[in-house]
């Protein structure tokens, strides 16, 4: 009879043990996702730059690298496929031809932001930083949030919000730095989670305003920086493409500097303010005065320092995480809204030309020159759909479930790949509750190993328009033609084959258009957005 208790005891135990690993196996993974804002493709150490950026590199080196994963070329259009899933155009948060939209554009109901979409699987949802998406965070179902609303003030925002409560203004030479601020608040929330809700995991969503314009940082940073951009923009390009070819991120050849492609925008009144050394092409570095290389110069020291500075804060939240034993089971998303950009405006508070680079009386931008630069290897910069405007780093990193270790993964993907992705790691359907079906597709499949895709992706912003399936692009900006490549071959964008494969352009264009056509299906719903304010080219950023 004991023998018999006892076989039952160790039976039930089993099963209890079994069902208690199963609980644990099912557990779904906290993600934390970061986004920069207006970072160069290979500006990251462990993308080929030299701008120091330990913490990212060891995060790629224990997880995966994407060297073909694309955004939407522009802050707003991104930031909203990034948190509904869906194409901008298809929920009124950009425009196309006869598709109403825009920064100013308001979502319709259905399209919904993924925290009330991970609540069912008990996440917890949390953001610090830019939100540039319609209506509040709060009020869109995070559950705490540091709303950095003035991106033109590293310094001293006047517009930010906690809890969608409006803040008071910050005062100049108060010690705050936008950077420092958004990452103080991302690890108070986290820290009041594992604390007060062990029991749930979380998605906190840290957007920093760096390295956009203006270029302010911090003199420490600064000074880290030091000289190393002293042999200018051509130089320096090169290196990175040395660098890239040997991590094995692209091949192909170097695409040449366009060097009558300036800024999207054209504010002659900003380039008399900042006076001769601002320089509005990319030309070659010996063609410059020494006052423009010092210039310019100076201008690529306070971009990297601003993306050195994001770095060690990123640092500060993983240190949070692994403290807390959380760092383990917590996926790490890490990309760019868009491409470097080669914008020169002033705007907020001016441009003082006698005030110290990178302070608050000063406002200055990366322009073309470096902008080519921090995207090679590829043509163009932000609002472009070309490689160099639309193509991020994307790092991934999830020690309990994705094995591979400091690998690439040259499956090329999408920003609205993200939310799909989260929900099936959620255990939450995709399709479940939505009125339209998500375009993107889970990335969950080539954790472990890359795989073929023929998928297509559609590109549009202001104009500039393309299309992706397999390694065909079709691409062409506001004012050209389209233009023909074959990434695989051609990663640079650099030959042109639309002269010699006729149909694949006829194919490809067709795609587009239906791809546009399908997108238009919905527009109509969208009357919210018909009833939208025009955006000026002013408001864009």
């Amino acid at each position: 009879m004991s023998e018999t208790i006892n076989l039952l005891s160790g039976l039930i135990l089993g099963i209890l043990t079994l069902a208690s690993c199963a609980s644990e196996e099912s557990v779904p993974p906290n993600v934390l996702l970061i986004m920069v804002d207006d970072m160069g493709y290979s500006d990251l150490g462990c993308y080929g730059g030299e701008i120091f950026t330990p913490h990212l590199d060891a995060l790629a080196e224990g997880g995966l690298r994407f060297t073909q994963f694309n955004n939407t070329a522009r802050c707003w259009a991104t930031r909203a496929a990034l948190i509904t899933g869906y194409y901008p155009q298809q929920i009124g948060r950009d425009n196309a031809p006869g598709i109403k939209g825009g920064a100013g554009g308001k979502r319709p109901d259905w399209a919904d932001l993924v925290p009330n979409r991970l609540v069912d699987a008990g996440y917890r949802s949390y953001h610090s930083g830019k939100w540039h998406i319609d209506g509040m965070p709060i009020e869109n179902g995070f559950d705490r949030s540091y709303y950095l609303a003035d991106q033109g003030r590293f310094f001293s925002p006047k517009k930010h919000f906690l809890n969608d409560q409006p803040l008071a203004p910050v005062k100049r030479e108060s010690g705050f730095y936008a950077t420092v601020e958004i990452t103080n608040h991302a690890i108070d929330q986290l820290s009041e989670h594992v604390q007060d809700h062990p029991e749930n995991p979380f998605f906190s969503y840290v957007a920093y305003t760096a390295p956009h314009f203006p270029l302010h940082a911090l003199q420490e940073d600064i000074d880290a920086v030091g000289d190393r951009y002293a042999e200018g923009w051509d130089v320096r390009r090169r290196k990175r493409w040395k660098r890239i070819q040997e991590l094995g991120i692209a091949k192909g050849k170097l695409s040449k500097i366009e060097d009558e492609i300036g800024p999207p925008y054209d504010f002659p009144e900003a380039l008399e303010l900042l006076g001769p050394g601002e320089v509005n092409r990319p030309v070659t570095w010996e063609t410059l005065t020494p006052e423009q290389q010092k210039f310019q110069q100076t201008k690529m020291t306070l971009h990297a320092a601003m993306i050195e500075r994001v770095d060690i804060e990123i640092g500060r939240i993983i240190a949070l995480l692994k403290t807390r034993d959380v760092f383990e089971n917590t996926l790490i998303v890490f990309l760019s809204d868009n491409g470097a950009s080669a914008e020169i405006m002033v705007r907020s508070d001016g441009h003082d030309p006698e005030a110290i680079p990178g302070s608050a009386s000063s406002y200055l931008c990366l322009g073309p020159g470096w902008s080519s630069m921090c995207n090679t290897p590829f043509r163009r910069h932000k609002t472009w759909v070309h490689e160099g405007g639309s193509c991020t780093p994307l790092i991934m990193h999830w020690p309990e479930g994705i094995t591979a270790r400091g690998e690439l993964r040259h499956t090329y993907g999408h920003v609205i790949d993200i939310v799909p992705t989260l929900l099936e790691l959620a255990g939450s359907p995709a399709d479940q509750n939505i009125k339209e079906a998500l375009p993107g597709k889970s990335l969950t499949s080539i954790f472990s190993s890359d795989a073929n895709s023929h998928r297509p992706l559609w590109y549009y912003h202001e104009g500039n328009r393309a299309v992706r399936q397999g390694n065909w692009k079709l691409v062409a900006d506001k004012n050209g033609p389209w233009e023909l490549f074959n990434l695989a071959k051609d990663r640079s964008e650099s030959i042109d084959l639309s002269q010699n494969e006729p149909s694949k352009v006829l194919d490809l264009e067709k795609k587009w258009q239906g791809m546009l056509d399908e997108m238009r299906t919905v527009a109509p719903e969208l009357e919210q957005v018909k009833k939208a304010p025009a955006v000026t080219t002013k408001e864009l950023e």
